[in-house]
């Protein structure tokens, strides 16, 4: 007879295999390069802020795109993520 701490318990077997389960998706899917934010995350918009603007930013990738945001960026747009070029 073996003692009851080395014996898996039913319930802790469903518990740890749910567990495993719901991590799965983070362990399949791999980080994709493309997954960027919405404007509306970032309180994007088409016109600058403050002196600052999409083109000055270091994320701005010309013509009109973002390392971070998704979609068609304004040179002139502005969003929370704006940092200076260096």
């Amino acid at each position: 007879m073996t003692p009851d701490n080395k014996t898996p318990k039913p319930r802790r077997a469903v518990l740890q295999a749910a567990g495993l389960a719901a991590l799965a998706p983070i362990a399949i899917r791999p980080v994709q390069a493309q997954d960027k934010l919405q404007g509306s995350m970032v309180m994007y918009q088409d016109k600058p802020k403050d002196g600052q603007k999409c083109s000055g930013c270091l994320h701005f990738q010309p013509p009109n795109a973002c390392a971070i945001v998704a979609g068609n960026i304004a040179p002139e747009g502005w969003c929370a993520v704006w940092a200076a070029k260096p």
